[in-house]
């Protein structure tokens, strides 16, 4: 088995500087780290990692806590943060958190105490989480929330994300094509950035100079059943909306499944829309008109706001996807 002194003699390095580049140091030239690498490669080197985190003080894992019931939005996330700890020579810890009671801390507790994290990242709802930012304060641990909101100022790195544009994106959207009669299934009130959808989606129907129904905005549960149960009481209504936009995909699935379920044709008859262009909006029948967030892109900038320091806020892109959910609102 190669070991460290061996790479250095082939590489003709000090073994100082193969542990640089080892541990993805930023001061090491070019030239330097290239020799190194292909000494690496030559010789099938691998770094012992136990030593490599006691040379280091750090653990090389940054951990990723989530309590969100829509699992193509999480994992999308978790892809690019795992394929970026790799470019970095760092290690991903995925743990599901309940968001109430003390559950959630404890968790993190353990968590931190057997494997000593050098950063955390999390998503909403729990970017917004008082109680868990504090606890992280108080262990003095690196953390970064992605679409976290002002309210919470002890959340360490904060990456906003332009919900209530999309939001009214999504409005621009439905009211071009000539619905008046809108619905909107609302996030969870833990979801504090989701709910700057329906704000901006508020802006854009008075920007319309439509009238808002409050009776027309239910609140879900960011899951696939809750939105079939608020569908099925927006559609029993004598003055059923032409067009139901749902702040999440699964739920926007949900509307689809109930609305096939009663007969009713989309877009035709009623257009749905979500939120997160997640697999299965593109292989709904008919496909879902969704906004697509850049979540691989959510995820590395995670980890590059924990390794490489915070620097410039990265902008985040959102995009309306128009599909065959969405159409001309019925006469």
């Amino acid at each position: 088995m190669p070991s460290i002194h061996d790479v250095a003699a082939l590489a003709k390095v000090s073994i100082k500087t193969v542990s640089r580049v080892v541990n993805k140091a930023p001061n090491v030239s070019d030239e330097l780290r290239e020799r190194v690498n292909a000494a690496i490669e030559q010789l099938g080197y691998r770094p012992n990692q136990s030593a490599r985190r006691l040379a280091g003080g750090r653990s090389f894992m940054i951990a990723y806590l989530y309590s969100n019931p829509a699992p193509a939005y999480t994992g999308g996330i978790q892809s690019g943060a795992a394929a970026r700890c790799r470019d970095l020579g760092y290690h991903l810890v995925v743990e599901p958190i309940s968001d109430g009671g003390e559950e959630r801390i404890e968790v993190l507790d353990r968590l931190v105490a057997a494997l000593r994290p050098d950063g955390v990242f999390l998503v909403p709802p729990l970017s917004d989480d008082a109680l868990l930012l504090d606890r992280l304060v108080a262990l003095n641990l690196p953390c970064a929330r992605i679409a976290g909101t002002a309210e919470a100022s002890n959340g360490g790195i904060n990456m906003p994300t332009p919900e209530h544009a999309a939001g009214r994106m999504v409005a621009d959207h439905l009211t071009t094509l000539g619905h008046r009669q809108i619905a909107v299934i609302t996030p969870p009130p833990t979801h504090k950035a989701a709910l700057q959808r329906v704000e901006g989606f508020r802006e854009g129907m008075a920007a319309a100079g439509l009238p808002i129904d409050d009776s027309l905005f239910m609140q879900g549960s960011f899951d696939f059943a809750s939105g079939i149960a608020c569908a099925q009481a927006l559609l029993q209504r004598d003055d059923r909306p032409t067009a139901i936009f749902a702040t999440n995909d699964p739920m926007a699935l949900g509307v689809l499944t109930l609305a096939h379920d009663l007969g009713l044709r989309v877009p035709e008859d009623l257009s749905v829309a979500g939120f997160d262009d997640t697999p299965a909006s593109r292989t709904s029948w008919p496909p879902l008109t969704t906004v697509r967030q850049p979540l691989d892109h959510m995820g590395r900038a995670a980890i590059d706001a924990l390794i490489n320091g915070p620097g410039e806020p990265p902008r985040f892109t959102f995009s309306l996807v128009a599909r065959g959910s969405t159409g001309p609102a019925r006469e």
